[in-house]
């Protein structure tokens, strides 16, 4: 995880600065602005319009009583690819973009799903969550027990439920 904080957070500012200063050098300083806050307010209803349409193919799906085409991991890379255009800077909006066109996001979802899929099949795929219960008066910080339930279903199946107490 730190490799890719380190990444984030270091690499990809100073690759977005030599962009930057490589087109304000040969386009001039405000023709540089002028496309940076031009590609955040296309990004912003790019962003919108294909999550909506991600949105109402998902409630058509689900209302036909079926699985959505797109996923869960597709919904995900368009508010990615809309955080990424917002942010100002050449390289992150070209992955922005890449994530907001259809065909391109479908290809990195398929990454993703199979990424996600291997890691499970090894066991090594590690799920956080954090869960407040301030309102109810819990400590957010205490760890919470939760004891499995196991159902044993005819054809070698086994069902299991988590229960918080």
């Amino acid at each position: 995880m730190f490799k890719y904080l380190l990444l984030a957070f270091t690499v990809v500012p100073f690759i977005e600065l030599y962009l930057l200063l490589a087109i304000g050098r040969e386009v001039g300083f405000w023709p540089t602005v002028a496309g940076v806050l031009v590609t955040g307010v296309v990004g912003a209803w790019l962003a919108k319009k294909e999550g909506l349409r991600v949105l109402r193919r998902w409630q058509e799906s689900l209302a036909q009583g079926r699985m959505p085409d797109e996923g869960l991991v597709g919904g995900v890379l368009v508010l990615v690819g809309g955080v990424l255009l917002v942010s100002p800077g050449v390289f992150t909006d070209v992955v922005g973009l890449l994530l907001l066109f259809p065909p391109t996001r479908r290809l990195v979802a398929a990454l993703v799903r199979r990424r996600l899929e291997r890691r499970m099949a090894e066991g090594t795929l590690r799920v956080t969550t954090f869960q407040s219960d301030s309102f109810a008066g819990g400590n957010p910080f205490e760890p919470r027990v939760t004891r499995p339930r196991i159902h044993q279903r005819p054809g070698n199946e086994t069902d299991a439920e988590f229960t918080e107490e």
